[in-house]
This record gives structure tokens, sequence and C-alpha cells, in this order.
């Protein structure tokens, strides 16, 4: 990475506990545009940058933006992450490497952030003025950009560039998703099982990922296969 950004390198793992995801693991729904111009990314004409997801919580905003990570310092692209709670960097295989900053839940930015995402666009424009390697900037928020409880100058130039709205799966794509993660976790989910998930319980796909982990690890612990009442008796043994 040039010298925009402290050279720092961390480990993708630091972003949380999670798997870091990737685009073939995401579920396009309604939203195959924006995958598509995503796995496309960087090969289009026109403006590469901003770029703004926006859409209710478990559509898809992080794990498309973290995606991206791996996409970029394969590349050979610096990345720089910007959330509420952290802001880290990795290196670009060369100093006059491209990088891609990322911004991440828009609306949660406090004063210290917002100072940073807005000096992430004025670098990009410096550097586009002076013919330096880019700096492309994408950001996901839950609402439109005009909508976003941030400084005015920041607000604007979020909403500069290519803006796609995600919607939430409908039912058959989040059966699909449940199935596909419970297989990859070796569990057995059932229609009944899977019809209490989807009728009992938060229907978008962040809650219902959460449920699974917490059902795994509770049938894991209690030596015994995923049923509608062990369902009831983990949610009755959590603290209210």
């Amino acid at each position: 990475m040039t010298s925009r950004t402290p050279a720092m390198r961390q480990l993708l793992l630091d972003l949380g506990h999670e798997a870091v995801p990737d685009l073939d693991a995401f579920l396009p729904g309604a939203n195959a545009e924006a995958l598509s111009w995503l796995r496309a990314w960087p090969a289009h004409d026109g403006p590469l940058s901003p770029l703004y997801l926006w859409g209710p919580s478990g559509v898809g905003k992080t794990h498309l933006l973290r995606a991206m990570i791996e996409r970029a310092l394969a590349l050979g692209f610096g990345v720089v992450w910007l959330n509420a709670q952290t802001c880290q960097m990795w290196d670009g295989a060369q100093p006059e490497s491209p990088t891609l900053a990322l911004i991440d839940d828009c609306e949660r930015l406090d004063a210290e952030a917002q100072h940073l995402a807005f000096k992430l666009f004025i670098e990009s424009a410096a550097a586009a003025s002076a013919e330096a390697p880019p700096l492309f900037i994408f950001a996901a928020a839950q609402v439109p950009s005009v909508d976003l409880p941030v400084r005015d100058d920041l607000r604007t130039r979020l909403g500069w560039g290519l803006s796609f709205a995600l919607q939430p799966l409908d039912e058959a794509g989040l059966r699909h998703a449940l199935q596909q993660e419970a297989e990859r976790r070796g569990m057995a989910l059932s229609e009944d099982v899977l019809a209490h998930l989807l009728t009992r319980h938060q229907r978008d796909l962040g809650s219902l990922m959460g449920m699974l982990d917490r059902l795994d690890r509770y049938a894991l612990s209690a030596h015994r296969v995923v049923t509608v009442p062990l369902i009831k008796e983990m949610l009755a043994a959590e603290p209210a």
C-alpha cells in the first residue's frame, strides 16, 4: 500500500471469528446484478468507485464487502477496512499498487470514523487528479446514502457513484441457505425444523444463521440431532 495509510498487515481473521466469506458463498436471490458487478470488478467500463450497497440487516452487505478483501489482495491491491469498531489495513503487492477501501455500517460511524472515511474520499480524489495509484471506495449501510446520519460532506460523497439496493432472500432462498450451511457443518435439518425456524423466529438471514450456529453448538454438546424439541429446549435454557 502507498504512504496514504500506515504500513499495517493484519490477519483476515482479525475481522472476527467467522470464516472469511467469498463471493461464491453469497446467495444472490434478487441481488444478482450486484454480485455480477463485484465478480467482474475492476474490469468495468466507466467509474469504478465509489460503490454503495444498502438494505436491511441480514441481506449480505457485510458478506460482500468482506469477500472483496481477498479478491483485492489476490489482485495485488492494498486494502483498508473501516467500520464502527475498527480500522485495519493490508499492504499491496507493490508500493504503487492500487488500494480498495471498504467502509461498513456507515450509519454507525462515530465522528472519528467519519473523519477517516471522508479522508479516504479526499485521498481518492487526489490520487485521481495526480494520476497516482487509485484508491477505490466501496461502502455499505442499511439506508440510502441520502438518509445517512453522518456529516454532510461524507453523505454527499457516498452518494456520488453506483448504488445497489439489496433485497432479502425469499423463503426458497432462505431454505437453500440454511440447508447449505447445515450441510457444511455436517448437520441434518428436517422439514419440520426448517418450517419451525422460518415461522417462529426472525426471518433475516443473519438471525437465522446465528440461530443455526447456536443450534450446532448445543446439539454437539448434548450429543443429539437437531429437532424442534431440541430448539425449544435450547431457547428455554438461554438467558432471557
